[in-house]
């Protein structure tokens, strides 16, 4: 018996092995759960699936791109024409590397951002100091950058620059495509790279990028210099530029070049010296006509050059540039101001004050720009550099060993505030320690006429609680050495037990005195007792008021009358210049205008208050007339009411005073000792100071304030 099989074509039976497969594959996840479904294909990678995704939609072109691709040797062609692409492969070799020139130019300008941050040596500005007079006196800061802004330089400056650098900058989109290639080729070979760059251009080196000549710095500035020109406006970057360039002589910004070059501010130049400035900017190196000959050559040329190039631009007319027939010769090598020995001195006073009163930070200070016009006068600081100078080689010369640690401090105050004139010491830079300023010896006599202003202000008070009685210069008292100080409960004792008493210079006993003949002998024991009556809280408020610090008081006790105080130079000056104002003290001051960039800035500058009144005021001054005249009477002074003015010394002989007024300006000198090295100690004099009305420190004053 045969078995009849059914017949099955070949593709039915793969297809019935096909759904077995399947139907057993799904028993097995039906009969056993627990296991995983099937391992996924792998997921073709971003690569792939780009390129199929582009394949599919460059695929129409392929036959043209075939046709593009050179055959080698070509066929068709005999020798070496064989080698050489067709027209179209030329044409679309030509059109792609356009294109994708073009698209990643569009690709780095889209990504390229004008960076947050300016180069700090971009910005960095000098800080000038001004005598009293509007000249220059010193300056600080690494850089010496004035920033002007665009307003204040005229319009022929501008152009003059324009014309030898950029012509077309106004019109032009930031970058010169031809300067661009130009320098490409000069820095792969090493050579110049400063033409071919557009004023925007050379801005954005200046304040963003380094100074190498790197093709990829090269790259970068030209894509910033087309952000910024559509983002920044024309003269907002050719302010900039004139205020960041390299002029020379240690100058950035066509502000300080103008000083330096010429001596005067930008806004002062005439269209002739604006051109040699502008030439400046293809290299100082090469056209600062001060260096040599050779360079005066180029510095002419080109400045005629840059005139001519200003008629041909229609920005300087013929008859103008006829006018300019002769170069301009620069000035020589300008003085730098710098800061330097007795200068440093008037740099610090002026800074500290000019930070205090304009609000102005540290940080903001040290950026600097800022313009400081001082109060101090240029001829009497050289009067009185040269009188303390001449007595230090003195003293040197009689006293060389107590020389090394004597000190001298110096200070003309005018009557309305104004500081005229310091001697800090003899050189800043050696000694930072400011004489003037110092406040670490006694006043001594020289305190006695707040003592006699008190007095008179406010009277004295004899009983304990009661009322005050008045006191003129004809009031007397008790002038004998060591005279006992008394209280309205008796005599003053100190903690040791000992009973005070006050003591004349020499032991001198003058007996009754007036006080106006007390002030004008320089009487120590009227004025303790003086103290005592109107009160030592009175004296020391008059004291205060009149320009004394409070820093400077020690203990309210009797030795308060007769200068236990430690003003400055500087302060006693400031107090005798209120009685010469009628009573009205005006805080000392050293700036009276701070500008930033050639803008003002606020200024807090002190006001006159009333310290003392105008008749005690009188008063004093009165006694300090006679003092001076009575100490000096063949003095050219004496002859005149306008000088008054006494000695000061300390009963332990720490220093030698003599302060006085003449012509409203009261100058104040202070002799001292102090070991530096060791301590800040007053020590004795020994005698180098000489005597109160003829020693070292009258001599000083009386050089300094042009009498005797």
């Amino acid at each position: 018996m045969q078995l009849k099989l059914p017949v099955v074509a070949a593709d039915e039976t793969m297809q019935l092995r096909v759904l077995d497969l399947d139907a057993l594959d799904g028993r097995n996840e039906q009969s056993q759960p627990e296991k995983r479904g099937r391992r996924k294909a792998p997921r073709p990678s971003v690569r792939a699936r780009f390129s199929a995704s582009v394949g599919a939609r460059l695929d129409p072109f392929v036959p043209f791109a075939r046709r593009l691709r050179p055959r080698y040797p070509r066929p068709g062609r005999t020798d070496w024409r064989r080698w050489v692409p067709s027209w179209r492969q030329s044409l679309g070799a030509a059109g792609l590397t356009v294109g994708i020139s073009t698209m990643l130019l569009t690709v780095a300008y889209a990504t390229t951002e004008i960076p947050d941050d300016l180069n700090t040596f971009a910005t960095q500005q000098d800080n000038v100091y001004f005598w009293s007079d509007g000249t220059p006196m010193a300056r600080t800061g690494w850089v010496r950058r004035q920033a002007m802004p665009l307003k204040d330089v005229p319009e022929d400056v501008r152009w003059a620059v324009l014309a030898a650098e950029n012509a077309s900058f106004y019109s032009d989109p930031g970058i010169s495509v031809s300067g661009i290639t130009r320098a490409l080729v000069r820095t792969v070979g090493e050579g110049d790279t400063q033409g071919g760059s557009t004023i925007t251009q050379q801005y954005v080196k200046n304040v963003y990028l380094s100074q190498d000549r790197s093709l990829g710095r090269k790259f970068d500035e030209a894509m910033i210099a087309l952000k910024l020109d559509n983002k920044m406006s024309k003269d907002r970057i050719l302010e900039g530029y004139l205020n960041t360039s390299w002029f020379g002589r240690g100058t950035y910004g066509i502000q300080r070049a103008a000083q330096a070059y010429y001596g005067k501010d930008v806004n002062e130049l005439n269209v002739s010296e604006a051109a040699v400035l502008a030439s400046l900017l293809k290299g100082a190196g090469l056209y600062d006509p001060s260096l040599s000959q050779a360079n005066r050559d180029r510095a002419v040329e080109r400045w005629e050059w840059i005139l001519d190039r200003m008629v041909t631009i229609g920005k300087l007319s013929k008859t103008e540039r006829a006018k300019y027939t002769k170069f301009p010769e620069p000035i020589k090598q300008a003085n730098q101001y710098d800061t330097g020995k007795q200068s440093d001195y008037l740099v610090v006073l002026a800074s500290q004050y000019a930070k205090k009163a304009a609000n102005i930070t540290d940080q903001e200070f040290d950026r600097g720009g800022y313009q400081i016009y001082t109060t101090f006068d240029r001829k009497r600081q050289t009067e009185l550099t040269d009188a303390v100078t001449k007595a230090r080689e003195e003293v040197r010369k009689d006293a060389p060993k107590k020389a090394k640690t004597a000190h001298f401090g110096a200070s003309s105050v005018a009557a309305d505030g104004r500081i005229l004139a310091v001697y800090g010491g003899p050189d800043h830079r050696e000694q930072g320690y400011n004489e003037s300023n110092a406040t670490t010896v006694p006043s001594g006599s020289a305190f006695l006429p707040f003592v006699y202003a008190a007095g008179l202000e406010h009277g004295v008070v004899k009983e304990r609680g009661g009322a005050a009685t008045p006191v003129t210069p004809e009031t007397v008292y008790d002038g004998n050495d060591a005279v006992p100080v008394t209280t309205p409960e008796g005599p003053y004792w100190d903690r040791d037990g000992d009973q005070v008493s006050a003591k004349n210079d020499g032991k001198k006993s003058w007996g009754p005195i007036t006080l106006h003949d007390a002030l004008a002998n320089s009487v120590n024991t009227p004025f303790m007792q003086l103290g005592m009556d109107t009160g030592l809280d009175k004296v020391r408020d008059t004291a205060e008021a009149a320009g004394l610090l409070s820093s400077s008081f020690g203990a309210q006790v009797p030795a308060l009358s007769v200068g236990s105080a430690t003003p400055s130079a500087i302060r006693m000056a400031s107090g005798y210049s209120t009685f010469a104002a009628l009573g009205k003290h005006t805080e000392p001051y050293s700036v009276r205008k701070v500008t930033h960039n050639g803008s003002k800035i606020a200024l807090a500058t002190p006001k006159p208050k009333r310290a003392v009144g105008a008749k005690v005021a009188a008063q004093v001054t009165s006694a300090l007339t006679d003092a001076f005249r009575t100490a000096h009477p063949t003095s050219p002074g004496a002859a005149s009411f306008e000088v008054a003015g006494k000695g000061g010394t300390t009963q332990d002989d720490k220093a030698a005073w003599y302060v006085g007024t003449a012509k409203d300006v009261s100058t104040a000198v202070v002799v001292y000792r102090i070991d530096l090295t060791e301590s800040l100690e007053p020590l004795a004099l020994d005698g180098i100071a000489g005597t109160p009305n003829s020693g070292v420190p009258y001599d000083i004053w009386s050089s300094a304030m042009s009498i005797g």
